[in-house]
């Protein structure tokens, strides 16, 4: 077999990664192309990075982030009560394995629903399965999803995320159907996988905000306990917009 059907089987069978790197390979002078016993390990090696990055932004698609976000350009300094270490701390989303929440409050602007993105971003880049939403516009969906006769499946697909970031926590008004869809989001994955919230309330105004007892304490329970604290401070960094969140 010579070399374009060679690279043709390869495009045929779909080896994508693969066929680019021997084309590439094809375009060098002869001395300059690897021997067949090195050959086919950089063959291989371009193909697993290929559907790994492939793999990656499908992830980053389906995740449907507010912001494309970076943790290299997120703002590290003592205004902003958020340092470089706890960044770093963040950074290998080993929290996600151990199953931790993040909440991350403070006044609109200064870059909260950013720095849950851009973690959600890395936990993509890291193989694992991320959700983002804003959270009125989920117990909407919701909503509707129960009239349509969808609700369990869409918590089903929430739950089986290992990351589910849920923003504008505390933006609007929490109906007793909203609480208790709440509620089961939470309890569906607690202990078993994390969850980044962002809010404009402190956490001390959460119980008043839930509005109901009972529920405002099951809910609380199982977020805050096990969770990472972010209070950012500052400025809102909209005002400048060379300034990255």
């Amino acid at each position: 077999m010579n070399d374009q059907a060679t690279l043709q089987l390869m495009r045929t069978l779909r080896l994508t990664g693969m066929a680019d790197r021997f084309e590439a390979l094809q375009t060098l002078p002869t001395h300059q192309q690897p021997s067949h016993d090195v050959l086919l390990p950089q063959l291989l090696e371009s193909e697993d990075l290929y559907r790994n990055h492939r793999k990656t932004q499908t992830a980053i698609r389906n995740a449907r982030f507010r912001y494309q976000a970076s943790l290299s350009e997120i703002v590290c300094n003592t205004e902003r009560n958020f340092s470089k270490d706890t960044l770093s701390t963040l950074s290998d989303c080993a929290f996600i394995d151990r199953g931790e929440n993040i909440i991350i409050t403070g006044a609109t602007g200064c870059g909260k629903s950013y720095l849950a993105s851009a973690l959600g971003y890395q936990a993509c880049m890291n193989g694992k399965k991320v959700l983002y939403f804003s959270l009125p516009k989920l117990l909407s969906k919701l909503r509707s999803d129960k009239i349509d006769g969808a609700f369990r499946k869409e918590l089903e697909r929430i739950e089986n995320k290992q990351l589910l970031i849920l923003d504008d926590w505390g933006l609007t008004p929490l109906d007793t159907a909203a609480r208790l869809a709440l509620l089961q989001i939470i309890e569906d994955r607690h202990n078993r996988y994390s969850t980044i919230i962002t809010s404009q309330l402190p956490i001390k105004a959460w119980h008043q905000y839930i509005n109901e007892d009972t529920i405002a304490d099951a809910i609380l329970d199982r977020i805050i306990h096990r969770a990472i604290r972010i209070d950012l401070k500052g400025e809102s960094m909209r005002k400048n917009a060379n300034i990255k969140p």
